[in-house]
């Protein structure tokens, strides 16, 4: 048995590797197509970018970012009350200072007891109310914003080199242990033939 007999599971390591690595490169290359004989080679993602960045769009638009989910968010009342001490704090300012500047006759028969009950008023009136604002500014929104066509229009507009970067940064990882991957397979395959081919003889 020859001494290179004895090299097949490196060779077959390589090949699986190098047989990986270029499908992942032809993932993002060639960025444009280029014919070679009569097959037309493309990248993956710069032959399907858009048809990738309507599917992305449909994702984020109905199922990450529904309004439905940002109306349930911003009129919690948990979160209605975290704004509350802000408002309070305004009311207070103007009643105190803005009021007195603005018509200053009426601030003199306004003293700390009847700015106290103002304020009281005036909270629980916003209390109730800023739920109510808050679901017609997201009806609102919703017909000024229409999420799925922004990540279609971004995502159509990167350039190859800008999705190619960002899906490496997302990715580098999993790239590398599926090149690993590959290259043990390839390796065990080698050293399979070899027994096989010595249990054979």
């Amino acid at each position: 048995m020859k001494w290179w007999f004895y090299t097949i599971p490196v060779i077959s390591a390589f090949i699986h590797w190098l047989t990986i690595w270029m499908a992942l490169k032809m993932l993002f290359h060639p960025r444009k197509p280029k014919k070679f004989l009569w097959l037309t080679f493309h990248g993956v993602f710069p032959k399907r970018q858009q048809q990738i960045a309507e599917s992305l769009g449909k994702i984020v638009g109905q199922e990450l970012l529904s309004f439905g989910d940002i109306e349930k968010t911003i009129t919690n009342p948990e979160n209605v009350q975290k704004i509350l001490p802000l408002a309070e704090e305004h009311i207070d300012n103007f009643l105190r200072t803005k009021l007195k500047e603005s018509m200053p006759i009426i601030s003199m028969f306004i003293g700390d007891k009847t700015i106290t009950q103002l304020k009281t008023v005036f909270m629980k009136e916003l209390e109730e109310l800023f739920p109510v604002i808050m679901k017609n500014y997201v009806a609102n929104l919703k017909n000024d914003l229409d999420l799925e066509k922004i990540v279609v229009e971004k995502i159509s507009n990167f350039s190859s080199d800008k999705l190619e970067q960002m899906l490496n940064q997302i990715l580098t990882k999993e790239f590398r242990f599926v090149e690993v991957i590959g290259a043990a397979l390839g390796f065990f395959i080698g050293l399979l033939q070899i027994f096989l081919t010595l249990l054979s003889k």
